[in-house]
């Protein structure tokens, strides 16, 4: 670890969600922030500056690797100026995105500062996509050969390649061996839908499963070394994340509990407003060769 981040947090890695526009609109969503744009952040995002300060000085805390994620960060004009700067002070970086806007040039600009890109894929079969939301602009769905071709470029240009799914009432009986054999991600992460008041509120109540529904669809696919399960109680207050604003948060009650900003009382005393539990980050693997 960098230096003295260990005696507030402990956890090495950071999630920053640096912008809420999305042009999906998945109805399981824990991070929809729209209590954050009403209320103090009406653009949604904090300005090129300001978020570049708040990359900075979650590296100088001593964060070893930051993941971008949104919204959807692809959205942003200064994605990667955030990729770069914290590449320059030695984080590893990570993008979660949900693959609509990889184009082959953003592909090719940020392979030298960008180490890992993480796709959100719920499902392969478009109707249940559609169902939860996982539509561009609310129309489309993208197709199991999309998500392919785009896995094949991450490939391509040595990116490592994780993959995220979310587990719900609708797509927790499909079968999705096939794919992650074909695709073989280094990390697959398979999440038990989290309802969390404030954000998903208005959707969540016929996409939530049962833990033993969420073993179900881990147990149906239990022979892929790559996938890492957590539920429900695996995840709350196990990872450290900035909002929107550049605020620590949790969801540790069952909703968002934001600190006050990075950029006003910097990264160790803000830090100290949230509640993280570093043994529940270990548990659910949160340490490996990133």
């Amino acid at each position: 670890m960098k230096n003295n981040l260990l005696a507030v947090s402990q956890i090495p890695s950071v999630n920053f969600h640096l912008w809420e526009p999305c042009n999906m609109k998945c109805k399981f969503c824990f991070a929809s922030f729209q209590d954050v744009k009403q209320t103090i952040l009406p653009k949604g995002h904090l300005s090129q500056n300001e978020a570049l300060e708040v990359v900075r000085q979650l590296a100088e805390a001593g964060f070893e690797k930051i993941t971008f994620a949104g919204g959807e960060p692809t959205l942003c004009p200064w994605l990667s100026d955030l990729i770069q700067l914290a590449k320059d002070l030695e984080m590893t970086t990570m993008l979660v995105t949900n693959g609509s806007r990889l184009s082959d040039q953003f592909l090719k600009n940020n392979r030298k500062s960008l180490d890992w890109i993480a796709i959100s894929i719920d499902s392969l079969n478009s109707s249940t996509n559609s169902t939860i939301g996982r539509r561009i602009a609310g129309r489309k769905s993208l197709s199991a050969d999309h998500y392919i071709s785009i896995v094949e470029k991450i490939k391509l240009y040595g990116y490592g390649l994780k993959i995220n799914t979310v587990v719900n009432k609708y797509n927790c009986q499909e079968d999705m061996s096939d794919f992650i054999q074909r695709t073989d991600p280094k990390r697959w992460k398979v999440l038990q839908v989290l309802p969390i008041k404030g954000q998903n509120d208005n959707w969540i109540d016929d996409m939530v499963i049962s833990k033993e529904e969420f073993q179900c669809f881990i147990d149906n696919h239990r022979g892929f070394k790559s996938m890492v399960p957590e539920d429900n109680e695996a995840m709350i207050g196990s990872y450290v994340m900035v909002d929107l604003a550049g605020r620590f948060f949790d969801d540790v009650n069952g909703f968002h509990t934001y600190s006050q900003p990075i950029l006003k009382l910097g990264v160790g005393e803000a830090i100290k407003e949230v509640n993280y539990d570093f043994e529940k980050f270990i548990l659910r693997k949160g340490v490996y060769e990133w």
